[in-house]
């Protein structure tokens, strides 16, 4: 593998084919059939150049017999082992793929939020889906190839070797063309063109991406025409990289087909001699020229074996640097019991960032309701994600049950906890199977109440299959409005006793909005609520409001007032100005 790859592709790959989980009885069987089915071929090929030849010499029928038979028994066996060994391959790299994707999520779950912060969107996408295929087809495009040319080839060599030592060395220097000179050029071909392009695709997905979920703002800001542009010239990348690693793969090409056709002039011109003066046998001589034909079908496809192994190991490396950081270790166990969220003179900020606010203590228990407000950018959903574990304090606690939330078990946290981000992510799939991911076992039923909870059942009524309409995915092929109440539908139906809803009343007018707030305020004994919102006019049924400011700019914010609606309405003036703003 260091012949074709650097030291930390080979380590890169190494990790991600662990992940694979790949099963070996499975991949044995694989390589298995493929020896068959490769060996079938030479020995049709052998086979059946020893009968052309010995029929050349008029000997009774019976003599032909057994041969004749070989040949539709080698026939048969290539075709159907062949078939068999694409099944058993492939069973095994798409069971791999499946895990290799699992085990990357979970990764992702349990890893930090800073080792993902600086990628885009599409090139996520990019590395989770089209880059796990890659290192999944390294299995089926590299590793099961190299396998079966490496047997059969040895194999070969030593029945030619048999019959003539020397036509058996040209033999095995033709594979060594082939199979390993021929491959390396390809490689470094592959390298050069993933190099130069690997770029251009990340700009490509991202661009796509970016035009197709935000054509019509984009139309409208003026700057679709630059981003298609943007798009034009990756392409036009992409296309310059390919085409400046094609002579490497010409060159390969090359060397290929001229070690097949050296292989058999080689064999001919040792085999001749040999015929003549009697140390080979006549019918031999059509064995021993013929065999490499149907040798060279194995290194043959060594070459994009190789090139197959430098993409999955440069899509290795993009993936290993998803997982860059060590997981955090869980230090503690949340204890038993209703969950109680606390700040304790709590700093926050994201990492590697600046603080955004300080002196924060707050307390939210099952049967209360925390709503975070404050302007724009001052820090609201980093309280909330501090609060939840999702990204560390700069200093001070937050705590679940007296436990650093973000040192606790996430299992744990996921199960007393349920985030509903302010992007949070539609499926493309059914609405019903949209709630479904937030609670497996919800019913038809109870999904049709949590919509019209969230003040969705007259659109449920007007689709034509109900809660089994599909939508797009992201949400786009559903109103800004629709798919927050949707996602807030979701959110009621998670089991988790502690519900943090970042702009749970984005997008909507005011009289939906004061509602669907009203809803998820409302007391429940069972579950606490936390709520980043602009929306101040519902606050009134809210247990304690939390407004974050700045005493002066450039400083961090901090805790303007903390208190029941009406005790902040009563003691913060920009809160009652800002009601009153909201409310002409």
């Amino acid at each position: 593998m260091r012949l074709f790859l650097t030291r930390s592709e080979s380590a890169a790959l190494r990790r991600c084919i662990s992940m694979l989980d790949v099963s070996r009885p499975g991949f044995a069987l694989s390589v298995l059939l493929g020896v068959t089915a490769l060996g079938s071929a030479i020995a049709l090929g052998g086979t059946a150049a020893w009968l052309i030849a010995r029929a050349s010499q008029q000997p009774p029928v019976l003599y032909l017999t057994v041969a004749a038979t070989s040949v539709r028994l080698f026939g048969v066996s290539r075709a159907l082992a062949r078939y068999l060994s694409r099944l058993a391959s492939h069973r095994v790299a798409l069971d791999g793929m499946d895990s290799l994707r699992a085990n990357l999520y979970d990764r992702l779950c349990h890893q930090s939020e800073a080792s993902l912060s600086g990628i885009r969107r599409g090139d996520l996408m990019t590395r989770a889906g089209s880059d796990v295929d890659e290192v999944g087809n390294v299995v089926v495009r590299t590793l099961l190839p190299s396998l079966v040319a490496f047997v059969v080839g040895i194999g070969t060599v030593g029945v030619v070797t048999v019959m003539s030592p020397a036509a058996g060395l040209v033999l095995a220097l033709g594979l060594i063309v082939s199979g390993i000179v021929a491959p390396s050029l390809v490689a470094r071909s592959v390298r050069l063109a993933e190099t130069l392009g690997s770029q251009a695709r990340i700009n490509i997905a991202s661009t796509t991406l970016a035009v197709l979920e935000g054509a019509t703002e984009l139309s409208l800001a003026g700057t679709l025409p630059h981003a298609r542009a943007s798009l034009d010239e990756a392409e036009t990348d992409l296309a310059r990289a390919i085409a400046r690693s094609a002579k490497l793969s010409a060159l390969a090409r090359g060397l290929d087909v001229c070690a097949m056709g050296a292989g058999v002039i080689g064999a001919l011109l040792i085999g001749v001699p040999q015929t003549t003066s009697g140390v080979l046998a006549e019918v031999l001589l059509a064995v021993i020229v013929l065999i490499p034909l149907s040798s060279f079908e194995g290194v043959a496809e060594l070459a994009p074996a190789a090139s197959q192994l430098v993409r999955s190991a440069q899509a290795a490396q993009r993936i290993c640097a998803l997982l860059r950081d060590e997981i955090p270790s869980a230090t503690h166990d949340i204890p038993a019991g209703p969950p109680i969220v606390e700040a304790c003179d709590l700093s926050i900020g994201w990492p590697g960032g600046p603080t955004l606010a300080t002196g924060i203590s707050v307390s939210v228990q099952p049967g209360h309701s925390l709503a975070i407000v404050g302007a724009s950018g001052i820090g609201k959903t980093t309280l909330l994600a501090t609060l939840t574990g999702v990204i560390p304090p700069k200093s001070g606690k937050a705590l679940i049950n007296g436990v650093p939330a973000w040192r606790a078990s996430r299992d744990q946290v996921a199960s007393n906890i349920t985030m509903t981000a302010e992007d949070a992510h539609v499926f493309a799939t059914s609405i019903f199977e949209n709630l479904r991911v937030a609670r497996a076992d919800l019913s038809r039923d109870e999904a049709v109440n949590l919509l019209a909870r969230a003040g969705l059942e007259q659109w449920i009524a007007s689709l034509p299959d109900g809660i089994d309409t599909l939508i797009g995915s992201g949400g786009t092929t559903v109103s800004g409005g629709e798919r927050r109440r949707l996602l807030m539908a979701r959110a009621l139906a998670a089991p988790a006793p502690i519900m943090a809803i970042d702009e749970a009343a984005e997008h909507l007018d005011a009289t939906t909005a004061d509602r669907l707030m009203n809803t998820l305020l409302t007391h429940s004994p069972t579950r606490a609520t936390l709520v980043v919102t602009h929306r101040l006019s519902a606050l009134e049924h809210a247990d304690h409001v939390l407004v974050l400011a700045t005493p002066e700019p450039g400083a961090p914010a901090r805790v303007a007032a903390h208190g029941t609606h009406t005790d902040v309405l009563s003691s913060l003036p920009t809160y009652r100005w800002a009601l009153r703003q909201e409310e002409q």
